[in-house]
C-alpha cells in the first residue's frame, strides 16, 4: 500500500501561533492507497442487482429508515449533509442515501419533493437514477456509484487518453439528455465532483436540480449559493453582470468546458486564486491555461481543446448546444478506440475492447500503437493493407505474397500484426503459411499473440499457438500474453495459454504476476485457474511494493477471492514493504465485508505500518465508522499511537468525522489524548473548524482549557484563529476560560481581533473577556485590531 505523507501546518503570526504538528496521513483527496494498480473496465455485459431494482422502482417511492439495514457507511460529507452507503432490506442491494441538513438546505429538499414527478422521468444510462425519498432522515435514495466521483479519480490516478475522451463523451451524453427535456432541465451545479463513476468506470451525472433560479432572485444571491458549494470556477462570465436574465442552457455548457479542461489536465482550475480573483479573471475572458495539457498528447486532443474553447466562449450565444457536442465527442472517442487498426465489427459503446484505462504513474502499460490504416492506405492506395482496411479478406489472401509478409511497416509492425488485428483467422493462417515469423515484435514488444489476446480472438490465439507462438514472450514492460488475459478476465484464453505451458508465475517489470492482476480486478474464475497451477507459497507472492494478491483483493473488496486465497493458506498477517497488512488495505478503502472476513481469519487488528498507523487509524481517518466498530469489537486497541503520537480519535477529529468520533468514544477511546506537542483531538477539531466534532468531544468530556505544549494554546485560541464562531460558542458554553493566555500572553480576544471576527469578539466580551490584557509586545486587543486594519473590530473594542 502506498503511503502518501500530507503536511498540515499553520504559519506563525505576530501573536504567537504554534506550528501545528505535521500529521502524516493518507488524505481522502490524495491518491488512493491502491495507486500502482491498474483498474480494468470489464467488457462483458452483465445483469446486476441494481438493474432489477431499476425495474422495480419505476416511480418515486417513499422510504422509511426501517427499509434499510442498520449498517450505514458514510462515504461523503459536506456542510449540506452526508452521503451513506446503505442496503435495502427488500431488494438486498446497495443504494446511496443522500441526507440533507435541513437547517441549511431545507429549501433544496423541499424543492426535490415538489419536483419528484419531474425527476422521476429522468431515466438515462448517463444519469444517476433517483429511487425515492426518505423523510426521516430527510434524504434522497439513489443508485450507489461504487467508484465515487470523477473529481477524486482525477486526483488519484493517471488516465489514458482514450478513457479521458470516453468520459468527456459520456458526460456530454448525460447533459444532452437533461437539456433535451421539455422544458430543458438545467443542472447549474455541473462539476467533476457531481460526475460519478459506476462499477466499470462509466460516467453518470448526479445532483442536477439542486440549484434553481427562482423568479425575483438576484444575481448576487445566486452567485453566493453557488460559491457556497465550491462552484466559483464553473460559473460563466454573464452571471457576474447586472443583467436580470436567468441562466439558460449556456450556463451548463460553460461549466462543461471547465470539466473538459479538468479531465484533460487532471488538475484543478484557478488553483490558489481567491473568489474575487476568479470572478475578475473570468469576467475579463481569462480561462484555465491550455498549456497545462500535456504536450505528449494525441493529435485528436487539439480537436477536443477546440470543443472546450467553444464551450467556455465569453459570448454565451456562441457556445454550442450539447446535441452538437455529443456528435463531435463521439467521433473523437471512436478515433481513439484501442487496440488495433480496425474497429470491432458491430461494436457498440458498451462492448469496446478491454483496456487498462486507468494506470498509475508508477506502472504504466500501453497497448499496441499500431498505425492507423487509412494513413498507410494514403501512401499506398492499392497496397495490401487497404484490403485489410476494407475487410476484403478473399482478395487479400489472393493478393498477398512473400515479399508482403516480410515487409516491415511503421513501428516495426509486420503484416501478421495487422492481419491478427483484423480478426480473420483464415487470413492469419494464410500469412503464416507464407513464412511469417509467428513471434515477431513491434517496437513496443507486442507479439501477434499479445494482439490476439488483447482483442479476444480465441480462434486466432489457438492458431498462433499451434504454429509455435511462444506464450511467455513479454512486451517492453515484460507483460506476457497471460498477464493481459488475466487482467481482462478472459478465462478461456488463460486456460489455452496454461495448457500450452505459459509460465503461471511470470513477472512483469514491477513484479506483478497474472494472479496479482486477476485478484485486483475481481476475476474469480481466472484466480481459480491460476491457483490450480501454483504452489501454496506462490499464491502469496509479493510484487515490487510487497503487496500480495490478498492485499489487492482486499483493497478492492473482492470478498469471494479473499476467502479463496485464505482457504489456500495465504497468511492474513503478511505485510507489504510499508508493513501494511491486507487489513490495512481493507480498512483504508472502506471494505466492511473484507474486514469482517480478515478478522475471522485471525489477522492482528493492531498491526502497525512503518509510520505507526494501525487499521483503526486508517478507518478513523476516512470516517469508516462501521469498520471502526468492527475492529474495536474484535480486540483492537482504541488508543494506538502513530510514530508522531496520534491516536485514531485525533485523525477522526482532524477530518471532521463526527460519527466516527462518537463511535470511538463509546468504545473507550481517550477523548483527551495528547499527540505531538500536546495537541488533543479538541485542538485539532477547533483548528479545522469542525464545530460539530467540537460539540461531540466536549459532550464526551474533552477538557476545554487544556494547553498544548509548544506555545500554550488552548482549544479556544485555535477556534478564534480559525474563525470558527460555532466552535467558540460551544467552548464558552462548556466553561472555556476566555482570558487564558498562551506563552506570548495573547488571549483569545487578541486572536479574534487580529482575524477581524466581530461575532467572536462580541461573544468573548459578553462572556467576560478582559480587553485590557497586554500580550508580550505590550499590546491590548484594540492595538492588534488597529495594526491589522480590522476597523469593524476597532469600533467594537472602542465602545
Amino acid at each position: 500500500m502506498c503511503n502518501h505523507a500530507a503536511q498540515l501546518s499553520l504559519s506563525p503570526h505576530e501573536t504567537g501561533a504554534p506550528a501545528v504538528p505535521l500529521i502524516n496521513e493518507d488524505l481522502e483527496d490524495e491518491p488512493s492507497s491502491c495507486t500502482g494498480i491498474i483498474i480494468q473496465c470489464v467488457k462483458e455485459a452483465c445483469i446486476r442487482p441494481m438493474d432489477c431494482l431499476d425495474g422495480a422502482l419505476e416511480e418515486f417511492r417513499n422510504f422509511e429508515k426501517d427499509d434499510f439495514e442498520a449498517d450505514w457507511i458514510k462515504v461523503a460529507e459536506n456542510r449540506f449533509g452526508q452521503v451513506y452507503q446503505v442496503k435495502l432490506k427488500l431488494f438486498q442491494v446497495q443504494c446511496a442515501l443522500k441526507t440533507f441538513d435541513t437547517t441549511c438546505s431545507n429549501n433544496i429538499y423541499r424543492r426535490i419533493i415538489e419536483e419528484a414527478s419531474t425527476i422521476a422521468k429522468v431515466k438515462s444510462k448517463y444519469i444517476v437514477p433517483i429511487y425515492g425519498l426518505c423523510m426521516e432522515p430527510a434524504a434522497v435514495v439513489m443508485e450507489f456509484m461504487s467508484n465515487g466521483s470523477l473529481n477524486n479519480l482525477l486526483g488519484s490516478h493517471t488516465l489514458m487518453w482514450p478513457k479521458k475522451f470516453q468520459m468527456i463523451h459520456e458526460a456530454s451524453m448525460g447533459m444532452n439528455f437533461l437539456h433535451s427535456m421539455k422544458p430543458p432541465l438545467l443542472h447549474l451545479n455541473l462539476k467533476t465532483s457531481n460526475i460519478l463513476l459506476d462499477d466499470h468506470l462509466h460516467v453518470k451525472i448526479a445532483d442536477f436540480g439542486l440549484i434553481h433560479w427562482e423568479k425575483g432572485l438576484n444575481k448576487k444571491m445566486f452567485i453566493e449559493s453557488l460559491t457556497a458549494r465550491g462552484n466559483i470556477s464553473y460559473i460563466p462570465p454573464e452571471t457576474f453582470t447586472q443583467s436580470p436574465d436567468p441562466p439558460g442552457t449556456a450556463f451548463d455548457v460553460y461549466s462543461f468546458g471547465i470539466v473538459i479542461w479538468e479531465i484533460l489536465t487532471q488538475q484543478k482550475p484557478f488553483t490558489g486564486c481567491t473568489v474575487t480573483t476568479v470572478l475578475l479573471q473570468v469576467s475579463q475572458g481569462k480561462r484555465p491555461s491550455v498549456e497545462l495539457i500535456s504536450e505528449q498528447r494525441p493529435p485528436e486532443c487539439d480537436l477536443m481543446i477546440h470543443i472546450m474553447r467553444q464551450c467556455w466562449d465569453q459570448d454565451y450565444w456562441k457556445r454550442p448546444q450539447f446535441v452538437d457536442t455529443v456528435r463531435k465527442t463521439e467521433a473523437l472517442s471512436e478515433i481513439l478506440i484501442i487496440p488495433g487498426p480496425t474497429a470491432m465489427p458491430n461494436s457498440d459503446s458498451s462492448q469496446k475492447s478491454d483496456c487498462p484505462w486507468l494506470v498509475s504513474p508508477i506502472h504504466k502499460i500501453d497497448l499496441p500503437e499500431l498505425p492507423d490504416l487509412p494513413s498507410d492506405v494514403q501512401q499506398a492506395e492499392d497496397g495490401i493493407l487497404s484490403l485489410l482496411s476494407k475487410k476484403d479478406f478473399g482478395t487479400f489472401r489472393d493478393s498477398v505474397r512473400k515479399e508482403h509478409v516480410h515487409t516491415q511497416f511503421s513501428g516495426e509492425n509486420s503484416l501478421l500484426h495487422y492481419t491478427v488485428a483484423s480478426g480473420d483467422a483464415e487470413s492469419v493462417e494464410h500469412v503464416l503459411s507464407l513464412g511469417a515469423n509467428v513471434n515477431c515484435k513491434t517496437t513496443r514488444g507486442y507479439t501477434p499473440l499479445i494482439i490476439a489476446v488483447l482483442q479476444r480472438h480465441h480462434d486466432i490465439i489457438s492458431l498462433l499457438l499451434e504454429h509455435g507462438a511462444t506464450a511467455d514472450l513479454g512486451d517492453e514492460d515484460q507483460w506476457t500474453a497471460l498477464h493481459f488475459a488475466a487482467q481482462s478476465g478472459d478465462n478461456r484464453t488463460v486456460r489455452l495459454l496454461l495448457d500450452q505451458g505459459a509460465a503461471v508465475d511470470a513477472r512483469e517489470k514491477a513484479g506483478w504476476t497474472p494472479l496479482h492482476l486477476a485478484c485486483q480486478n475481481g476475476h474469480e474464475t481466472v484466480v481459480r485457474l491460476l491457483i490450480s497451477r501454483l504452489s501454496q507459497e506462490a499464491v502469496g507472492e509479493r510484487e515490487s511494493q510487497g503487496r500480495t494478491p490478498l492485499h489487492l483483493a482486499s483493497a478492492f473488496g473482492h470478498l469471494s477471492i479473499a476467502r479463496l486465497l485464505l482457504s489456500q493458506g495465504v497468511d492474513p498477517n503478511a505485510t507489504d514493504f510499508s508493513l501494511r497488512t491486507a487489513l490495512h488495505s481493507a480498512a483504508d478503502e472502506g471494505q466492511n465485508r473484507i474486514v469482517r472476513q480478515l478478522l475471522k481469519s485471525g489477522v492482528n487488528p493492531d498491526g502497525a505500518d512503518s509510520k505507526g498507523f494501525t487499521p483503526l487509524h486508517l478507518a478513523a481517518l476516512k470516517g469508516h465508522t462501521g469498520i471502526c466498530r468492527q475492529l474495536l469489537s474484535n480486540g483492537a486497541s482504541p488508543d494506538p499511537r502513530t510514530l508522531q503520537g496520534w491516536t485514531p480519535i485525533h485523525l477522526a477529529a482532524l477530518k471532521g468525522r463526527e460519527a466516527t468520533v462518537v463511535q470511538l468514544v463509546s468504545q473507550g477511546a481517550c477523548v483527551n489524548a495528547r499527540g505531538e506537542n500536546g495537541w488533543t483531538p479538541l485542538h485539532l477539531a477547533c483548528h479545522q473548524s469542525e464545530a460539530e466534532v467540537v460539540a461531540k468531544l466536549l459532550a464526551a468530556g474533552a477538557d476545554p482549557n487544556v494547553s498544548e505544549d509548544s506555545e500554550g494554546w488552548t482549544p479556544l485560541h485555535a477556534a478564534c484563529t480559525s474563525v470558527s464562531f460555532p466552535s467558540v460558542l460551544y467552548l464558552i458554553s462548556h466553561h472555556a476560560d476566555v482570558n487564558a493566555v498562551n506563552l506570548r500572553k495573547a488571549s483569545s480576544l487578541h486572536l479574534a481581533a487580529q482575524h477581524g471576527s466581530t461575532h467572536i469578539v462580541k461573544a468573548l466580551l459578553l462572556n467576560g473577556a478582559d480587553r485590557t490584557l497586554l500580550d508580550s509586545s505590550g499590546s491590548i486587543a484594540l492595538n492588534v485590531a488597529e495594526r491589522c486594519e480590522k476597523w469593524d473590530v476597532v469600533k467594537l473594542l472602542e465602545t
